[in-house]
Order: structure tokens, then C-alpha cells, then sequence
């Protein structure tokens, strides 16, 4: 396929020649043949023009849940691929909360086979440990062998530190990306919300940020005494910043991401005792939220998540204390960051991550691999109901102004628009 892009205004801070100019991009091969001004194409070349139409780099989420296999209900592998293309992500990582969960190596083949013929590509987490029950490891080799991009026991804390001890030993073997949830089990014990004034006002059991923050510490100790490659996804409080951040400067092979809402709502949402603000980690208080947001802007957290984790009615609309963890996100991601960076920096959050887990980064350059979003920085809406094309419908964000969205995506030889 032969695709020409019109009219562009190109963001990709690595390429100054083209960084905040107008040009066209001709792509030919699934390659970037050329970038230039009134590129003509031929009668058999797809044309794509759109009003304020903006291109970057394609965006990468270093954290997303679907459903199948399991919990088809929620979400399958197939809508939420589509989702993610519509929301402007080529390329998402995905969560290892479905039944069975992926522990296998021919779990991950199922998983990359479910994804086949896709715009938006999947890269599939296998569990830590078997079952993710903490108890033995999973067959870490095997799994990454067959396309696993890192080891995950989703949101489930690695409780017993000689697991993760062998964990971060076993995959120095093939350089295999170790996760763990930052969160101490028995100090978050049956939490609902982050600990403080609110959640004493509203008499619902606290999750303090203690709980995350030994979490980190103990998992930066073990990583120092054992080498190897560490994530630490969806950290949300300061002092875990400052944590990282020290762990690096020592020359520790460590990352750490930040969900989306974090950056946005704080636990005074939880006010109105709204189950769609329930998650996990919880929103912290004001102080943590513009830490987490200038820690971003800085680099120190290496990248956004969406945390998109889709729920159906009978596990999230339920009173607060009942329902579930989790908020979809893909859709809104876009839309919030651009709110509070701009689009020039928001594209170059969102491209983050690729690397980390293996994949060759994107870039607008000519020869590359065509990996692109195409965007409109400047449309506001406010979220509604019917812009959510996932199968559950739990956002937080819903009825919240956005400004930004996303055409669609190119990669290769494909193209969502």
C-alpha cells in the first residue's frame, strides 16, 4: 500500500529539520519513503487529509487490560485493539489480569495469534510467578522465547522478597523486564482509597502511601544486590519519585511508569463516594499529583500509562466499598495530558516506552518504519458515553472537557484513520 499524508504539522522533537513544520509524508513498503513539501502521488495512492491535522511519533501504553481470555464480557483482544487505534496507540502492552492468566509460553502464542491482522500491535506480559499466586516461578524463559516483553503478576504484590530475589537473577539470563506492583498487601489491607483526611471524613479504610513506598525501597535494595532489569509500574507518590530517582542515579537499571488519572484527579473526587474513581493505586492527595506531573515533564517517571482496566456494571456500579479497582483510560488519555502539557510535549510522553520492552522507537524519519499517529490537538469536546467505543464504560472521566483527539494510527502497511 502507498499512503500519502497531507499537509501535516510533524512533531517529533529528535528530527529538528522537520519538528513543528508543515510537510507531507509518502509511505510506501510500510516504510517512510519521504518527507517534503507538495509530494504528489500517484492515481493508486491513498490520500489522507483532515482538518489541524498533527503527526508524531506513534504512541506507546506500557500498561493496558482487556478481558479475553475470561472475561470477554469486559473487553476482547480484538475491540480493544481497535479501541487503542481510534485513541491514537500503535503499539500497547498488555496486562496478564485474564483466565487463565499467562504463565506459559503457549499463552503468549495465544495472546500474539488474537492479535494478528491488527493496526495497533500487542505486546504481551507473561505472569512472574505461577498463577501469579506468588508461590513459584513461571516458565520466564519460555514465555519471553515465544514474544513475552517483560514478567507482570498484575497488580498483585510480589510479597515474598526471595521470589523477586530470583526473579531479577533468573531473567539477567535473557535480559528479561521484571515487574512489580508497589504496594505492601498487609499495610493496604482492605483499603478502599488513599489514606488522609478524607478517607477518615468518609469513613472508608486508607491505603497509605507508606504502603507503596517500602514496597519500592525493599524492590530498589533487592535490584542492587541482584542486577538486572526492574519496572515498577503506576507509582504514585512523591517520596516513590525521589526513591527512583536516587535507585538511578546509583546506576540501577530501573523504570517506573504513572497512570493517567493520577495526573488528574485527587482523592477529593472520591467525595461523592463514585465507584468510577475507585483505583488502584488510589488517588493521592494534591501534593503527590504535582509531584507526579513534574516528575513526568522531567523524565524521572519514564512514562504514562493509560491504566486502562475495563469493567463490566456488576463489578464497578456498586457501593463503594463492593466494587471493584480499575477505570477504562485509552480513550481520555490523549485529552487529559494535552490539557496539561501541550501537544508538543504530550506526543513526546506518549511515543515513550517502545524501547524499554524491546520494540524499535518510532521517529519521523525518512527510511524508519512507518509507526505514526495522526491527531488534532486542538478539538474540545466534553466525554460522553457515546465516544467510548470500549465494552465497559467505567471512565472517570465522563463529563470531564477534553482537548485533543486522535484521527487514527499508521503502522507498516496498515492504517486505522
Amino acid at each position: 500500500m502507498t499512503l500519502l499524508i497531507k499537509s501535516a504539522t510533524l512533531i517529533d522533537k529528535s528530527q529538528p529539520a522537520f519538528h513543528l513544520k508543515k510537510r507531507d509524508i509518502l509511505i510506501e513498503g510500510g516504510k517512510i519513503k519521504s518527507i517534503g513539501r507538495g509530494l504528489s502521488p500517484d492515481p493508486k495512492t491513498r490520500v489522507i487529509e483532515a482538518q489541524n491535522l498533527h503527526v508524531s511519533p506513534g504512541w506507546f501504553d506500557s500498561g493496558v487490560s482487556f478481558g479475553e481470555p475470561g472475561y470477554e464480557e469486559r473487553e476482547t483482544i480484538s475491540n480493544g485493539l481497535e479501541v487503542a487505534a481510534k485513541s491514537g496507540f500503535t503499539g500497547i502492552v498488555l496486562n496478564t489480569n485474564t483466565n487463565p492468566t499467562p504463565d506459559t509460553s503457549g499463552d503468549i502464542v495465544f495472546l500474539k495469534e488474537a492479535a494478528k491482522n491488527h493496526c495497533t500491535e500487542l505486546f504481551p506480559l507473561g505472569t512472574v510467578s505461577v498463577g501469579s499466586k506468588g508461590e513459584d516461578l513461571s516458565e520466564m524463559f519460555d514465555m519471553y522465547s515465544a514474544g513475552a516483553v517483560g514478567f507482570s503478576d498484575y497488580k498483585t504484590p510480589l510479597q515474598n522478597p526471595n521470589l523477586m530475589k530470583l526473579a531479577l537473577l533468573y531473567a539477567q539470563n535473557f535480559g528479561g523486564l521484571v515487574h512489580s506492583f508497589p504496594m505492601d498487601a498487609e499495610l493496604a489491607a482492605h483499603g478502599q482509597m488513599n489514606e488522609g483526611e478524607i478517607s477518615v471524613r468518609l469513613g472508608l479504610k486508607g491505603i497509605p502511601a507508606l504502603a507503596e513506598e517500602l514496597r519500592v525501597a525493599r524492590d530498589i535494595f533487592l535490584l542492587e544486590y541482584t542486577g538486572g532489569r526492574l519496572h515498577i509500574p503506576t507509582i504514585s507518590t512523591a517520596a516513590s519519585v525521589k526513591l527512583i530517582a536516587a535507585a538511578r542515579k546509583k546506576g540501577l537499571d530501573i523504570s517506573c511508569s504513572v497512570a493517567i488519572h493520577n495526573l488528574w484527579f485527587t482523592d477529593a473526587s472520591v467525595e461523592e463516594f463514585d465507584s468510577h474513581f475507585k483505583v488502584m493505586p488510589p488517588l493521592r492527595d494534591e501534593k503527590n499529583r504535582k509531584a507526579l506531573q513534574k516528575a513526568l515533564r522531567d523524565g524521572i517517571i519514564d512514562f504514562v500509562t493509560s491504566d486502562h482496566c475495563p469493567l463490566d456494571v456488576e463489578h464497578k456500579r456498586r457501593e463503594f466499598d463492593h466494587a471493584d479497582f480499575g477505570a477504562t483510560g485509552l480513550e481520555e488519555a490523549f485529552g487529559i495530558l494535552n490539557q496539561i502539557y501541550g501537544p508538543e510535549t504530550s506526543a513526546e510522553i506518549l511515543s515513550r516506552g517502545r524501547q524499554r520492552f524491546g520494540q524499535p522507537g518510532a521517529a519521523l524519519k525518512e527510511g524508519h518504519r512507518a509507526v505514526l499517529t495522526l491527531f488534532d490537538p486542538d478539538y474540545e469536546y466534553v466525554l460522553g458515553e457515546n465516544d467510548l467505543r470500549s465494552h465497559s464504560r467505567n471512565s472517570m472521566f465522563l463529563g470531564v472537557p477534553l482537548k485533543g483527539r486522535a484521527y487514527g494510527v499508521v503502522v507498516g502497511d496498515q492504517i486505522s484513520f
